[in-house]
Order: structure tokens, then C-alpha cells, then sequence
């Protein structure tokens, strides 16, 4: 069956969603543009250009809104409240689920509101605005020798809007975490004005919240009956693996062994359905400055898969897969990368694992340690590299993942994003067979890239 003829929603189901009042969108634009100095783009270039991100959907939005400051958000807010139409930030326009589409007003942060408002190397800690790329906080820091964790594939163009909406991974989550895991407070604006600073705080602390009474004590008396209500159902259902990055962080409003819990990274993920993110506090790693990358070919992506576990024990700090359909896409399209696929080893199916230390030497022992370790019968064939150039070769073919699989040459169209999951790292090899098995159910096809665990 083809994924064109596989109806997803029902007519009827449809009709139900449609906007009941319209609102009074000529109204709306003349009063905001009386109040923001930023740009307002009601025009119908303007709207189309926004109507799409990196998914495969597309919602017209009523306008779009261009910020120059916090106060320009603020009254943006205000005006969408008044006049009742919902609102969505917008970072890079990089998801793959369709997060930076809606009929709302849509506010693009990424032109202006794109600074490093304080970057402490002793504390390792940085202060951005919702607008900044990743790379401009990564390169930034990279002299002090820390860095951003979590690095997408996106990463020179991706926001930190973007990332902590959608609770972005990366190659590098695997030594620092996911986008949740690094935020350490936020400033964030309600729909009805409400401004408020959250992160870390203990149950002493959220008792003095409520005891303050308003619109603050209301909200934070909500969150602690929220979670008294559902606190063994988070304990007991919410999936422990390292890369859940699926549905709301409620498990972030349990207090750990410290007794603290931290509203910020339980707001990360929620991509504008509860807060607009004004400024973000975000967590620096150590950033190891001398790096080589051992990739390791097997017979097949589910082999590759298989052996995930046993790479785990040698502790690297990048790992990503990459199999031979998106290797053969970039043959068929004659991509830029083309040339750089002479580095692989022989396979069809490959694991490329990161180590980094403070020298060369000690990056190049750990590679090897892991080589000995799996050398032996079924072992995969290996290639170490240490020369910086052909690392970046190897790097620039697994970022040619999303462009070589659109639009191939005599293959029928291709849809990203679908496809896109984390299992436990053990149980990787038997998910991506029990994954082929549909798409050879369905008739569909995908390259399997990026293996997140």
C-alpha cells in the first residue's frame, strides 16, 4: 500500500478541528503594528514562507511577527490574547513534526533576538535568547574549552528556541544528555501575561511559591496537586531510556535524590503549548579538545545495531549510525559528499563512534582499546581516523542524511520525519528488523541514520 492511499484522518474527524469564529485578522495587524517595532508580515508571500518547516506539513498562519525585543514579544502576546488567536515561537523551522506550523501568529525570533546575553566560563554556564544557533553558543565557548551538549545535525542553523521546544539530541547528547538535561532555569511568558523565572527549587521553595498567593502561587499549587495526582503513574509508566524526548517531561517535576526538581527542564518539549521561552540559562560542558572517530562497517544496519551495547561500554562521546541506503542516495544524487564516501570501511552498515581526550594520544588509546575489544570472530572491519579533515569527510556524510533521502532519482517521493524514534541501546538491532518487516508490510522505504539510544 502506498503511503499516499493510507487515509490518516477522516473527513469527519476533520471538520471538528476547523475554526468556529474567524477572527479579525486586518484589526489584528493594524494594532500590532501600532505597538511592536518589529516587523508584521500579514502578506501573502510572507504567510506562505512560514506556512512550512522541515516536515511534511503545512498550516497557513494568520501572520507573522518579527520581534526586536522582549518588550515587542510581550505586546504581541497581548494583542493575539485580546483578540483571542493563538500564538507559536519559531526558531530555525527545522522540526520534523510540524511543531513550527499552525494557524496562529507566528513569531520568528532568529532575526533579531539572536544574542549570547552572557556566557561564564567559570560557573560553565551561558545566557541566550531564544533566537541564538547553536553553533554561535558553541563557537563562543569552544575557546574556554566547554561547549553545548547537544548538537543536531541542524546545528549551524538550528535556535535554541528550537531546541528546547522540540528537546533536541545530537551526536554529542551521548556525552552530555539531551536539550532537557542541559537547561538550568528559563524566563517564560504565559498567554495571559504572566512572567516568571523557573529551575531548580526544592519542595520548601515551592511551598513559599504557593504561600505568595496570585497568579504565580495558583499556577505552582496546580503543578504540585499535578503531580501528587499522577507521581506513581510517572514511576511507574514513563520509559527510562536516554533519548525519550516524546511527550511532556512530568518526570522532571519529581524531586531526585537531592530533593529538588527543576519546572525549566519540565517546560522543555512542550513547543509553545504552554510558555513562551523569553531567555534561557543553559548548562556548558567540558569540550574535549583533541578528538578522533572509529567507524566500524558490518554486514548490515541491523548487525551495526546489534553491536550497540557492547560500543557503549568504551564510554564514547559521539556515536551515530548510518546505513547503506542513504549511501547509495548519495551516489544516485551525485551529492557533494560523494567523494568523501571513500573513507568508510567495507559494509553495509555502519556505527561511527566519537572519543575525545586532552590529547591525541589518549583519544587514539581509547579508539584502539575498543578495536581490541571487538576484534575477534564476527568482527566488523574498522577504520581509525585521526586527521581532522577526514573526520569532518565522516561527519559531512552522516549530515547528508535528511537532503539524500528527498527527491531521489526514480524512486517515488520520500516523507522525513515519520520514521524518526529512540529505543534502549539493547534493543536496538531487533527494532530496526521489526521496523523493516512494516515497511516491507506497507511498501514503504527509509534510510536508517542517526541510531539515537
Amino acid at each position: 500500500m502506498a503511503a499516499s492511499k493510507i487515509p490518516l484522518v477522516t473527513a469527519e474527524q476533520l471538520s471538528h478541528s476547523v475554526r468556529k469564529s474567524t477572527p479579525d485578522v486586518a484589526g489584528l495587524e493594524r494594532e500590532l503594528k501600532n505597538s511592536i517595532e518589529g516587523e508584521v508580515r500579514f502578506d501573502a508571500g510572507s504567510r506562505s514562507l512560514y506556512a512550512t518547516d522541515g516536515s511534511n506539513y503545512r498550516q497557513v498562519p494568520i501572520g507573522v511577527v518579527v520581534p526586536k525585543s522582549k518588550e515587542d514579544v510581550e505586546r504581541t502576546v497581548a494583542t493575539s490574547r485580546k483578540r483571542g488567536v493563538p500564538i507559536l515561537s519559531r526558531g530555525g523551522g527545522t522540526s520534523l513534526a510540524g511543531q513550527c506550523c499552525n494557524v496562529a501568529v507566528v513569531m520568528d525570533w532568529s532575526k533579531y533576538l539572536h544574542h549570547i546575553v552572557e556566557l561564564n566560563p567559570e560557573e560553565k554556564y551561558a545566557r541566550v535568547e531564544p533566537g541564538t544557533i547553536c553553533d554561535t553558543l558553541r563557537n563562543a565557548a569552544k575557546p574556554h574549552s566547554l561547549t553545548w551538549g547537544p548538537d543536531p545535525a541542524t546545528h549551524d542553523h538550528c535556535t535554541f528556541g528550537g531546541m528546547l521546544g522540540n528537546n533536541s539530541c545530537g551526536v554529542h547528547a551521548q556525552m552530555a544528555g539531551k536539550a532537557a538535561d542541559n537547561v538550568l532555569a528559563m524566563d517564560i511568558l504565559l498567554y495571559d501575561g504572566t512572567q516568571m523565572t523557573v529551575g531548580w527549587m526544592d519542595d520548601e521553595a515551592l511551598d513559599k511559591q504557593i504561600a505568595g498567593g496570585g497568579r504565580v502561587g495558583h499556577i505552582y499549587s496546580s503543578l504540585r496537586t499535578l503531580r501528587a495526582r499522577y507521581r506513581d503513574l510517572i514511576d511507574k509508566n514513563y520509559p527510562r531510556i536516554p533519548r525519550r524526548v516524546s511527550g511532556y517531561n512530568l518526570d522532571q517535576l519529581l524531586p531526585g535524590e537531592d530533593g529538588r526538581f527543576n519546572l525549566a527542564r519540565a517546560l522543555v518539549g512542550t513547543e509553545s503549548t504552554c510558555v513562551t521561552i523569553l531567555e534561557a540559562k543553559v548548562r556548558l560542558v567540558y569540550s574535549y579538545p583533541e578528538r578522533v572517530l572509529l567507524v566500524l562497517g558490518y554486514p548490515s544496519i541491523y548487525d551495526a545495531g546489534d553491536h550497540v551495547p557492547e560500543i557503549l561500554k568504551h564510554q564514547p562521546i559521539g556515536f551515530e549510525g548510518l546505513d547503506e541506503v542513504l549511501i547509495s542516495n548519495v551516489k544516485k544524487k551525485q551529492m557533494r559528499q560523494l567523494d568523501d564516501l571513500s573513507v568508510l570501511p567495507e559494509g553495509k552498515g555502519w556505527l561511527v563512534v566519537e572519543f575525545g581526550a586532552g590529547t591525541k594520544d589518549d583519544a587514539e588509546t581509547q579508539a584502539r582499546e575498543a578495536m581490541k575489544a571487538l576484534g575477534g570472530i564476527g568482527a566488523p572491519t574498522m577504520k581509525l581516523y585521526s586527521d581532522d579533515r577526514e573526520q569532518q569527510k565522516v561527519w559531512d556524510v552522516r549530515e547528508a542524511g535528511l537532503g539524500a533521502t528527498a527527491f531521489v532519482p526514480g524512486q517515488p517521493l520520500t516523507w522525513e520525519g515519520w520514521e524518526d524514534s529512540a529505543v534502549a541501546p539493547e534493543k536496538v538491532g531487533g527494532y530496526l528488523r521489526d521496523l523493516r518487516k512494516l515497511y516491507n508490510k506497507y511498501e514503504y522505504n527509509s534510510a536508517m541514520y542517526g541510531i539515537s539510544t
